[in-house]
């Protein structure tokens, strides 16, 4: 692999810094499939669908 993203492994939203704004953990994984990027979590069947709340950059699948 080469320099993949990083994922968050609890809430699977894609990171910059050392730790989750989301769910303020420091436990992540570049090991990652699919991409969903939603914008307004109330408005979207797919972020309910994935218990997503908050707007992001979001992986489908993290090992």
């Amino acid at each position: 692999m080469s320099s993949r993203d990083k994922v968050c492994r609890s809430c699977k939203v894609f990171v910059k810094g050392d730790m989750c704004p989301l769910c303020n953990q420091a436990n992540f994984s570049r090991s990652w499939k699919g991409v969903i990027i939603v914008v307004d979590p109330n408005e979207s069947e797919i972020a309910k669908l994935l218990e997503i709340k908050a707007p992001g950059r979001y992986c489908l699948w993290v090992k």
